[in-house]
């Protein structure tokens, strides 16, 4: 995907779209954003973490201290102590420790900045408390690789009283990489990334650490803005992170992957626990209790290719035009072993597409709520694969699933049971212009449901 975007300004990606409404109104907030190393003034606490990081740099490898002749008297013992070795863990480098206090910690991002690269240790039971806005963010731009260790309740949130400023951001060939840190109390406002922004060609890596509570004020991406740049999650939650237009979040216009990680109960008037445009990746996660008018769970621009495997999309709510779980028009998706349940939409149903081509195997669609299609609402090539839709209910037509005018929808080895519509097609709704293919010999079934099992042209399907 091309995205054309000026340095440090995200894009309004999707221009094209402008027909859609929920395009329109969710993408109205981006502004362009300038982001760049400060130099910061340093007191003490920083003068110190400044030696630090001087001598960490400046300490000779014990390969410079070895003359050349060694290597052949140490042959038999290195041998001998390779095998003693064997089976023990490396240890990880130590990092250079920063003090409990804002001020050495902007010093010594600084310092790695203009030194290349850095592990700094922030301390434990510390929150590092941000005052100063350094170009929108509390602290100095991630130009070089820089890794942040956290540690037993180590966090880093801006003071109450200060200006609005993000905690963090990512710079073109920055790479960021937090462990076991909390991001907490960014706000910005007008602009993205409540918590963290990363720029095009920039990265950021989160290892079992937490974003929570930030807020991206008529702007998007409450807890993260990745703007061209590549993120992962491992291991984390976002949480609790709010955005007046799209992804609560997380904003992704670029590549992330999640795993093992948990997003729970942001909010957002599009996508209010994700948001994507671009390549995406969630294994083994979760992504629950979510709130917004569209895509309550996770929202998909048309540019986006991905897969979500082994992941729980429960009780997210969309109170306009529907996709509780996923909205939107992805132009491939697959999703393996996800269970969607439990989510309530006012509109179209938990899972609604838009477009696009999307597998679902091997997953459970159950418990969903909403007008026209109660488990899914279908306008793209859908294909369902050894997956059971159940227990789902419609207020309108099409209890399991509604299919429009412009879907295509293949079952194979697919159970549609017990499910409700208040009108008809409690099992299959399928509008003129739609087409369903049960393929039963495959174990295709669809029974059990109420007021019918199916309504409109659906071989195969008896009552």
């Amino acid at each position: 995907m091309n995205h054309p975007l000026h340095d440090h300004e995200p894009e309004r990606p999707g221009a094209r779209r402008a027909r859609s409404r929920w395009w329109t109104v969710g993408l109205a907030g981006m502004t362009g954003l300038a982001l760049t190393a400060a130099g910061v003034a340093a007191g003490p606490a920083a003068e110190a973490v400044g030696r630090s990081l001087a001598t960490a740099g400046d300490r000779p490898s014990a390969d410079d201290d070895r003359s050349p002749h060694d290597d052949d008297k140490h042959d038999d013992k290195d041998k001998n102590r390779g095998d003693k070795d064997k089976g023990k863990k490396e240890k990880k480098p130590k990092g250079v420790p920063v003090p409990c206090e804002a001020d050495a910690l902007i010093a010594a991002i600084t310092q790695a900045n203009a030194r290349g690269g850095a592990v700094l240790d922030l301390a434990t039971k510390c929150t590092y408390i941000l005052t100063t806005n350094i170009n929108g963010a509390g602290l100095p731009a991630i130009t070089t690789p820089i890794t942040l260790n956290g540690g037993k309740h180590t966090a880093i949130t801006r003071a109450a009283a200060a200006d609005q400023f993000r905690i963090l951001a990512v710079n073109a060939n920055g790479r960021l990489t937090l462990n076991h840190l909390t991001i907490t109390g960014g706000h910005v406002d007008g602009t993205v990334g409540g918590g963290i922004f990363i720029n095009t060609g920039g990265a950021a890596t989160i290892n079992s650490s937490k974003i929570i509570r930030n807020v991206a004020n008529n702007g998007n991406g409450g807890g993260i803005y990745n703007n061209g740049g590549t993120l992962d999650i491992r291991h984390s939650v976002i949480s609790h992170n709010a955005a007046s237009g799209i992804g609560g979040g997380l904003f992704s216009v670029g590549t992330v992957s999640i795993d093992k990680s948990q997003l729970d109960g942001n909010t957002a008037l599009t996508g209010g626990g994700i948001t994507i445009i671009g390549g995406v990746e969630i294994t083994h996660s979760k992504v629950v209790n979510h709130h917004a008018a569209e895509g309550g769970g996770i929202f998909l621009f048309g540019d986006t290719i991905g897969k979500i495997v082994d992941t729980r999309i429960e009780r997210n709510t969309a109170t306009v035009t529907g996709g509780s779980a996923i909205f939107g028009t992805p132009l491939q998706l697959t999703m393996s072993r996800v269970t969607i349940a439990n989510n309530t939409a006012t509109g179209f149903g938990a899972v609604s597409l838009v477009g696009g081509s999307t597998l679902i195997e091997d997953s459970t669609i159950k418990d969903n709520t909403g007008a026209n299609g109660g488990g899914i609402r279908n306008l793209g090539e859908l294909t369902l694969l050894r997956t059971k839709v159940t227990g789902n209910q419609a207020t309108e037509s099409g209890g399991g699933v509604s299919n429009g005018a412009t879907g295509v929808l293949t079952l194979f080895g697919t159970k549609v049971v017990k499910n409700v519509a208040v009108t008809d097609g409690g099992g299959i709704f399928n509008e003129a212009g739609g087409t369903v293919e049960l393929n039963t010999a495959t174990g295709t079934i669809v029974v059990k449901n109420r007021p019918d099992n199916c309504s409109g042209d659906v071989p195969g399907c008896v009552g």
